[in-house]
């Protein structure tokens, strides 16, 4: 199966966002965003269905809001975040960590916060679980420079993350690191620029094709969705 690179970039988005934040999103799926989906942005893969691109204001937060049935992944860029809510409260994350809460049949509350005077970075990604009833739960990764890390997704026989036949790594790599996946994917370069399929590529930038070669031309983080 061959199909050609779609590419979605942050300026061809109209600039959303609510509370303490500033977004745009790339990713609104029609199984949750029917009759309020951003026309521009794209479909998801699997169960992977939003994410969007957000700066937090200086001082900025989401405000305390719930979800049920739904995972979500929050992808630090630059800069940090306070976590409270109803799972790990206090948590904090700085640039680079990635925090991923499983809402469950029970949910979860949660409010994000930048605590400094400059505005930060994050991702924040959706994705519906392969089975409704499941507890609630909550992890917290640390991909190192250099490592392609797997954060979401894998088998029911493994306890290192949430199982779902959607899987989510997220690659710290450093000028002429590659990385390479088969297969429909959709990734998400949210910052450094690189050659994808032969492509030059920016930040905040998202690349939805079947197979992948990326080679980073400076220091990248980029996440990618794929089946199981």
């Amino acid at each position: 199966m061959e199909m050609e690179m779609e590419v979605l970039r942050y300026d061809d988005l109209p600039q959303a966002g609510f509370a303490g934040l500033l977004e745009r999103q790339f990713v609104t799926d029609s199984r949750v965003f029917a009759g309020r989906k951003n026309a521009q942005a794209f479909e998801g893969l699997g169960n992977f269905v939003y994410l969007a691109d957000a700066n937090f204001q200086p001082k900025g937060e989401t405000g305390l809001h719930p979800h049920r049935e739904i995972d979500v992944l929050s992808v630090m860029v630059e800069g940090q975040i306070q976590h409270a809510g109803s799972l790990e409260h206090g948590q904090g994350l700085e640039a680079g960590m990635v925090q991923v809460q499983r809402a469950g049949a029970e949910g979860f509350t949660h409010n994000e916060l930048n605590p400094d005077d400059l505005p930060n970075h994050m991702i924040q990604i959706w994705v519906l679980p392969n089975a409704s009833g499941e507890s609630a739960g909550y992890r917290v990764y640390t991909p190192q420079q250099g490592e392609r890390m797997q954060v979401y997704g894998g088998p029911k026989n493994q306890s290192d993350r949430f199982y779902s036949n959607t899987l989510i790594d997220v690659a710290n790599l450093g000028e002429g690191q590659s990385v390479t996946q088969q297969g429909e994917v959709m990734a998400f370069l949210s910052k450094g620029s690189g050659i994808a399929n032969g492509e030059l590529v920016h930040g905040r930038t998202l690349l939805r094709t079947y197979g992948l070669e990326f080679k980073a031309e400076a220091a990248t983080q980029l996440i990618l969705v794929y089946g199981g």
